[in-house]
């Protein structure tokens, strides 16, 4: 489980983003950063029997995504993340591309995964392997359990035109148009302190395995 002191520390830091405060609490940070680790460790051990190709060997520390903002080129002027993130490639994927995502942040924690916004020559090839299977992915996106937890994925950010090299009349427009191919489901503070923390995120990316397998394959 996640502690509720490592969610105190994320609010806490949230109201104090700035660096003189974060040293002061470093010893804090790293308590939280410790328990985040953990629970990566355990949640690998199952993710390894969802998927495959997940290496035993894989380090949980380096699943957990540095907490310092990348400000070069953002207004957001703030030296630190509010959440902590664990980013999981899915069967060999490179990290940013096919994964299993999870975000650690009070009151608006989730479990996703799939490909959030593809370069463009994935997302290109993406589209090829929807245009020609996509009675594969819609079998996978309009199951049942997959609706229950992660929504209808047609209502993704999509494309206001059409993509050219596709006519409107594409009865797979819906998909082909999509930015992202992701599903997500959020999770309560109370689930994620819970003592069953790690299976409910485990079965949650047991859902998502198949989108990210169609995905992988369409890449391969």
């Amino acid at each position: 489980m996640i502690y509720q002191e490592s969610l105190d520390f994320l609010k806490d830091l949230a109201e104090n983003n700035n660096r003189e405060w974060f040293l002061a609490n470093r010893e804090r940070y790293d308590v939280a950063k410790d328990n985040v680790v953990d629970f990566t460790a355990q949640l690998l051990a199952k993710l390894q029997k969802i998927d495959p190709a997940i290496d035993e060997s894989t380090d949980p520390k380096k699943r957990v995504m540095r907490i310092y903002r990348d400000i070069r080129f953002s207004k957001n002027k703030t030296p630190y993340k509010n959440n902590f993130g664990v980013s999981i490639p899915s069967m060999g994927s490179k990290p940013g591309t096919v994964e299993f995502y999870l975000q650690i942040q009070p009151g608006n924690s989730f479990i996703g995964g799939g490909y959030w916004m593809p370069e463009a020559p994935n997302l290109k090839t993406i589209r090829q392997e929807i245009d020609y299977n996509a009675g594969e992915l819609r079998q996978i996106i309009d199951d049942k359990e997959f609706v229950k937890l992660f929504g209808d994925f047609k209502k993704q950010e999509q494309l206001k035109s059409v993509p050219r090299e596709y006519g409107a009349d594409n009865e797979n427009i819906d998909l082909l148009k999509l930015k992202s191919f992701v599903g997500w489901h959020k999770i309560t503070d109370k689930e994620i302190t819970g003592s069953n923390a790690v299976q409910l995120v485990a079965d949650a990316c047991s859902k998502i395995y198949p989108l990210n397998v169609f995905l992988k394959n369409a890449l391969a």
